[in-house]
C-alpha cells in the first residue's frame, strides 16, 4: 500500500495509520487528496491483514475543510464533494473499524470526515465545526445525517445554521464523539483503543458496524444526494464567489443573497 504524496500511510501491526500531512494549510483537502484518501481506505478494507484504520492529521489539526486557495483549480464546482463523498462512502465500507484521532480543527468536510468514522477520540483542545456557512455553502460529506444521527435535529440545526465551534468536551457530552482526553494522552489513547479493536473477533466487529449503520444512517445516499444539488448551486453564486474573496484577502465577506 503507498501511500499519496499528501497523505502519510504506515503499518503497525494489524493497525493501519492514515495522517493527512499539509499542516501548513491545517490539512485543508483538495479533490486530489480526497481521492487518495478514499483510495487507501479502499485498499485497506481490502486487506486481511488490517484489523483498524486509524485517520488522524499532521501538525495542528485533523483538518481544517477545504482548501479554498485552490478553488480556481478544481476541475468541476461539485468535484471536491464528489470526490468528499467518496472518502465518507469508504469509511462506511471497509469492514474494519476506523478511529478518528481529533486535534485542533475539524472543520467543515474535515469534520464531515471525522464523523463518519466508527470511534471518534478527540483531544480536550479539538473542536468541530460545521463552517459551511461562513462561506455561502451548505454542509456536505454527509454531515446532514451524520450530525443530527448523533445529537438531534434541534443541536445539529445550531451547528449547521450558525457555524460556531462545538468543543471537544461538549461533542462527547452530547453523544457526538466517543471519548476526549488530554491532548498529552491522545496518542496513548489512541493506541490502547486501536489495540483493544485489532484483538476483537473481526467478524464479529464487521457484523456490528454494518448493522449499526444499516439501522442509523440508512439515508446516508440520500443526504449526500441533496447535499450535492443544493452544494453544486451554491457553489456558483454570487454569494460562495464573495466568500472565497474575502477569505484570500483576509476579510469579513459582506452577502448580498444571489
Amino acid at each position: 500500500m503507498t501511500a499519496a504524496p499528501e497523505i502519510g500511510c504506515h503499518r503497525d501491526g494489524p493497525i493501519l495509520r492514515i495522517t493527512l500531512n499539509r499542516p501548513h494549510v491545517l490539512n485543508a483537502v483538495t479533490e486530489p487528496v480526497l481521492h487518495d484518501l478514499a483510495e487507501l481506505i479502499t485498499e485497506a478494507g481490502e486487506d486481511p491483514e488490517v484489523r483498524v484504520i486509524v485517520l488522524a492529521g499532521a501538525g495542528r489539526a485533523f483538518s481544517s475543510g477545504a482548501d479554498l486557495t485552490t478553488v480556481t483549480e478544481v476541475s468541476s464546482p461539485a468535484g471536491t464533494i464528489h470526490a468528499a463523498n467518496q472518502v465518507i462512502r469508504s469509511i462506511g465500507a471497509v469492514p474494519q473499524p476506523v478511529v478518528a484521532a481529533v486535534h485542533g480543527p475539524a472543520a467543515g468536510v474535515g469534520c464531515s470526515i471525522a464523523l463518519a468514522c466508527d470511534l471518534v477520540l478527540a483531544s480536550s483542545d479539538a473542536f468541530f465545526q460545521l463552517a459551511f456557512v461562513r462561506v455561502g455553502l451548505m454542509p456536505d460529506g454527509g454531515a446532514t445525517l451524520l450530525v443530527p444521527a448523533g445529537i438531534g435535529r434541534a443541536r445539529a440545526m445550531s451547528l449547521a445554521l450558525l457555524g460556531d465551534r462545538l468543543p471537544a468536551t461538549t461533542a462527547a457530552e452530547w453523544g457526538l464523539i466517543h471519548r476526549v482526553v488530554g491532548p498529552d494522552s491522545l496518542a496513548a489513547d489512541v493506541d490502547d483503543l486501536a489495540g483493544r479493536l485489532s484483538r476483537s473477533a473481526p467478524l464479529a466487529l464487521t457484523a456490528t458496524k454494518r448493522a449499526v449503520n444499516a439501522a442509523t444512517l440508512g439515508g446516508l445516499e440520500d443526504s449526500m444526494g441533496r447535499e450535492l444539488e443544493g452544494q453544486s448551486a451554491l457553489l456558483t453564486s454570487a454569494d460562495f464567489r464573495t466568500a472565497v474573496s474575502a477569505f484570500r484577502a483576509k476579510q469579513t465577506p459582506h452577502f448580498a443573497g444571489r
